[in-house]
């Protein structure tokens, strides 16, 4: 009604009043497409690009993260191909900790079909990743990259496209978002549980989960009651690991998407990443997944269309356990007290072997099997060398809200 009410009062002050044409008039050339290349998507819609640094012949992996203020390497990378580091006076802010920057200055960065240079690359150090992930991390892409170009990430295919900044002709049937920038999009959003309560969020592509709140901001907003019911659990992130508390929230609105029952993590922000209460949280991969995304940063807008992922299910399983790839096995190394993992009798240490009748030791395939899974799981370990089934009743945390 909006739209139509819009038309009618535009076609009559056109019938009252002809404006005439400006004699100049600057219109910027079409956007044009430079490269279009794969990517892979780990746990939570994390997505991974191949690439390459400068002339080195090595394929490095990256995570592709609307969440990063600008472009980083691994420090055993930079150390593998000997690049030179220097220290700076900046830092770097995230969830677990805060850094002072090394930088590697004027790299560049190849992507299949495209070169990008003049690249400074601050120095990092993501093994904690790597063993989250099973997958040598090796960087992370964030704004140096975004700010020069327009993305179209398309999830249904896995595909990205590269363009130039210009005049770009978005798919129909999506919705304009108009973040605010910083060298992050921050963009609005509504949280419904007990309340409904607006509020502005990091876009976060690098944040393999739904919904990130700080622990202020949903004390503040009383957006939850005071005795809904949240679970202990933990995350990882700049600096290393960080415990939070997950629940599940009623709703949850993005411009004019619904999502209903949307998990939602709980931090205590102590290094004030989300500078409340400029900022409630972030919003993670697992919502943007579901969209196919054009990331346009020199145009400051992000146009979203749902895509074939909008009506899957959210991640509802509760574990409490903390599994990562170590020396080439996947072994539990965190157990939160009186969680499910905790009562199957796990303990630090213990080697997986197989999940449900899954034998590949791929941590990814058993990181999916336990997020897609309520009841009973039968899990085979080996500790102290000798093999032990145990199983894991894995809880639904819709319950009990």
């Amino acid at each position: 009604m909006k739209r139509l009410t819009l038309a009618i009062l535009l076609a009559g002050l056109t019938c009252i009043y002809m404006p005439s044409h400006a004699q100049e008039e600057f219109i910027l050339p079409e956007a044009k497409l430079l490269t279009r290349f794969p990517f892979t998507q780990l746990s939570g819609g994390i997505i991974i690009l191949k690439a390459q640094i400068d002339d080195f012949q090595d394929t490095l992996n990256f995570v592709f993260d609307t969440g990063s203020g600008g472009i980083s390497l691994d420090s055993l990378t930079i150390q593998y191909l000997g690049l030179k580091k220097e220290l700076s006076d900046k830092t770097i802010r995230g969830i677990a900790g805060i850094k002072q920057v090394e930088f590697a200055y004027n790299h560049t960065l190849k992507l299949p079909g495209l070169q990008v240079e003049k690249l400074d690359f601050h120095v990092n150090d993501y093994e904690l990743l790597t063993s989250v992930y099973g997958l040598k991390i090796d960087g992370i892409i964030g704004f140096s990259f975004l700010r020069r170009f327009i993305v179209h990430i398309d999830y249904d295919r896995q595909i990205m496209e590269v363009y130039t900044p210009g005049r770009f002709r978005y798919p129909k049937g999506g919705y304009m978002l108009k973040p605010d920038f910083t060298t992050l999009p921050l963009q609005a959003a509504t949280i419904e549980d007990e309340r409904t309560i607006n509020g502005r969020f990091i876009f976060d592509t690098g944040a393999g989960l739904t919904f990130l709140l700080s622990k202020e901001f949903v004390q503040d907003s009383l957006v939850f009651k005071r005795k809904r019911k949240f679970y202990p659990t933990q995350a990882e992130g700049l600096g290393g690991k960080k415990m939070m508390d997950i629940t599940v929230s009623k709703g949850v609105k993005l411009g004019p998407y619904k999502f209903r029952n949307v998990p939602v993590h709980i931090f205590d922000d102590e290094y004030n990443v989300t500078s409340y209460p400029l900022l409630g949280g972030l919003i993670g991969n697992d919502i943007m997944r579901r969209f196919n995304v054009i990331l346009n940063y020199p145009e400051r807008c992000i146009h979203i269309k749902p895509n074939n992922h909008y009506p899957e299910s959210f991640d509802y399983s509760y574990t409490g356990l903390g599994i990562y790839l170590i020396d080439g096995e996947i072994r539990v190394i965190d157990i939160i007290k009186g969680s499910p993992g905790d009562k199957a009798g796990f303990q630090p240490g213990d080697i997986i072997f197989s999940v449900e009748n899954n034998y590949t030791k791929n941590i990814q395939a058993y990181k999916t099997l336990f997020q897609n899974s309520i009841g009973k799981v039968k899990v085979i370990i080996f500790r102290e060398q000798k093999p032990l089934v145990l199983t894991m009743n894995i809880k639904d945390i819709r319950r009990n809200r």
